[in-house]
This record gives C-alpha cells, structure tokens and sequence, in this order.
C-alpha cells in the first residue's frame, strides 16, 4: 500500500473502492465542492487528465480538478509544484494527494476534484463485442468519461468557465465535440496540456495516484488468493505423502484425509505477529514484480503468463481485450473455446397462428359444409 501513513495505517484516498474494484465494476466519486466557491459562484479553471490508458493490468483513472482562476498559478505551481505526474516522484505524488485530500489545509479548502475509474472488465466487455456496429471503443469510452466528469461537476453548482484537456487523438476535432457539449465554457484542447496548464498537471496527479494505489489493493488481494492456494497446495501433498507411507490416521487417530497436516507452526509456538507481517510484506514486494501493468514490460508479461488459468485467465486486474491477454489464450495453453452462433428465434405473427386453423379447418371439412360457414361444435352451446 502507499507509503504515507495515516492515523488508521496506510493511505487510501476517497477516490478507491476496494469492494468495487475487487468485483471489477467502475467508480467514480466527486469530491465535497469548497463551500467559498458555491457562496461567491467563483469562475473556476478546471482541468482533465488520465492515467493507465495503455497498461493490461488495472483501471484506466480519469480526473477533473478545479479551483478558482485566480489561483490556478500561484497555490499549483508556484507554491505546491504541480507537473507533469510522470515528472514527480511517487512520493511527492503522495504528499500532495494527501493534502488535497486532508481538511484545513490551502488545498483541500480551495480545490476540487472528481475521478472516473474504468474497470479492466468494462473497458474489455466494450471492446468484445460480437459485432462491430456494437463495439464500445477506448476512446470513445474515454470521452465518455471526461463528459461525465464536467457534467457532473457542473451539475454539483461549480461556476468552471474554463476547461483544459490533455488531447485524445487530433486536437481539434476533439474541442469541437466539446464545445458542442458545453457551449458556455472556453475550452482549450491540447497535447502535453498536463505539463502547460498547473490544473491538468493537478488532475493528472490524482489520477496517477488513484490508479498506483488501485494496483496496490488488486495485488493485496490476489497475493492473499495465492498465499491461500499455496498453504492448500502444501496441505495436499502432506496428506499424500502420509497416504504413500501407510499411514492413514491422524494425529488423534482420524482418518488422514479428514485432517490437515499440521504445520510447524501449529504444533509448535506460535509466529511473532511481526514475523507474519514481514512475510506478507516479502511476498507482496515480489508480487509487485508483475511491474508497471504495460504489456512493454517483460516483468508483466511474465507474471501474465505464469498465473495464467487456461479457462479464466486472470482476474478483475486484466483487461482481456488487450492483445498481450488474448495471444496468451488463445496460443500459451489456454483451452479452446468454440462459441457457437446464436440463432434468430423463429417470430410468429398473431394472423399466422389463425391463418394456420383456418387452413386446418378446410382440410377437415367438405365443400358442401362450408357453404355457409365452419359448423360449430358441441362445444360452443
């Protein structure tokens, strides 16, 4: 987890979920709007930013940060040296996040953010889609978001009469679709905008921390999984190796396959609670060697391929629809799977259904009893 520590233990910053982002669904949270600015209606500056739009591993983070224009220079980049996230150490990433999230301080009580986090599940069920006219694309989803954001920011009261955005794609075309969208604001769009403009340097701030931090609790909880398949794995080959010796009981004479194995630890004292806490420390280090989550990275790709269940893959970290995941599925020991084509259902037409006992009822009677009409049945009296 994040180095800085907090009263309660390691920092985390409203912006994460660990239930939603362990399920694999999206997140977004905005946070409290400084009270100044809704009693003034201050013009407000805001910028947007991303962070993981390439990695296979983790959400793609977006973020809107605002403040009042007359404080976009001097309290960001003047006073707290907002950049370029990419540019600032991780620990200067953390110190300011933290501030900005810690209350009576200049910029918790100035600024105002909001993150949209795009799980690796509903950035891959857009992608995977069977048909192309249905396929929900990155960029398109990322648009989605940075709108989603403004108008929710918007919506909450703030007065943003200027809006800066780091580029997707050409920047032109992308600032004429959102002018369109938000008419009343002078929008600027453009490339490296988080190293020109101090609050796109904000946003891509909590966006880089909100997604380093997410990696963190996705590790902690598959390294828990593992830790746990392991202990079951060396459980398993105690009680086969009692079973090839003859020995089919346990410690109180039960049966061997009923009983785990105990472990030194269990027959023995008890671990310190520092010791456990240094193992589970060493092991989550290491399991933090599946890198940065770009598939450019060999440590990556090696953990990929060395956890990779043949049927399931991986968990709520991957996005499946990266072509680093779906290669090691389809051609490094992942099972086959043909998906058979669904078939249209047969539709029947209400006038079909009596056109059907109408011709029934022509076979089954003669010309001469149909002269004036079906005969009616028993049945209708």
């Amino acid at each position: 987890m994040a180095d800085i520590q907090g009263e309660a233990g390691p920092f985390l910053p409203p912006t994460i979920s660990p239930p939603a982002l362990l399920s694999g669904v999206s997140q977004a949270y905005f946070s409290p709007i400084p009270p100044q600015l809704l009693a003034d209606n201050t013009p407000c500056c805001l910028g947007v930013d991303e962070a993981g739009r390439g990695p296979v591993l983790g959400p793609m983070v977006y973020s809107a940060f605002y403040l009042p224009l007359t404080l976009s220079d001097s309290l960001l980049k003047q006073k707290h040296s907002f950049d370029d996230s990419k540019v600032l150490t991780p620990t200067v990433r953390l110190s300011l996040m933290k501030e900005l999230c810690t209350k009576d301080t200049e910029l918790h009580d100035n600024c105002g953010y909001a993150t949209s986090s795009l799980s690796p599940l509903s950035i891959s069920s857009g992608m995977l889609k069977a048909s192309k006219a249905q396929i929900y694309n990155l960029n398109q989803q990322a648009m989605d978001a940075t709108i989603a954001l403004i108008k929710g920011i918007y919506e909450r009261g703030v007065n943003v009469t200027d809006i800066f955005i780091d580029t997707i794609g050409q920047p032109a075309a992308y600032q004429k679709k959102l002018e369109r969208v938000f008419p009343t604001a002078k929008i600027t769009v453009a490339k490296k905008a988080d190293s020109l403009y101090p609050v796109v340097s904000a946003a891509s701030v909590v966006a880089k921390v909100t997604r380093d931090i997410a990696l963190e609790v996705l590790w902690a909880d598959r390294s828990k999984q593992m830790r746990k398949r392991k202990r079951d794995d060396e459980a398993g080959l105690g009680k086969r190796a009692k079973l090839e010796r003859g020995d089919t009981t346990g410690t109180n004479g039960t049966d061997a396959m009923d009983v785990d194995e105990p472990s030194q630890t269990q027959s023995g004292s008890p671990k310190p609670a520092e010791e456990e806490d240094e193992e589970e420390e060493v092991e989550t280090n290491e399991a933090m060697a599946w890198g940065s989550g770009y598939p450019s990275d060999s440590k990556c790709v090696s953990w990929l391929k060395q956890n990779m269940h043949p049927v399931f893959g991986w968990g709520p970290e991957c996005r499946f629809s990266w072509g680093t995941a779906k290669d090691m599925l389809e051609t490094k020991g992942g099972v086959k799977v043909d998906w058979p084509e669904e078939e249209e259902e047969e539709t029947q037409k209400l006038t079909d259904f009596f056109m059907a006992k109408r011709d029934q009822a022509e076979v089954d009677v003669d010309d001469l009893g149909t002269w004036f009409g079906a005969p009616a049945g028993v049945e209708c009296f």
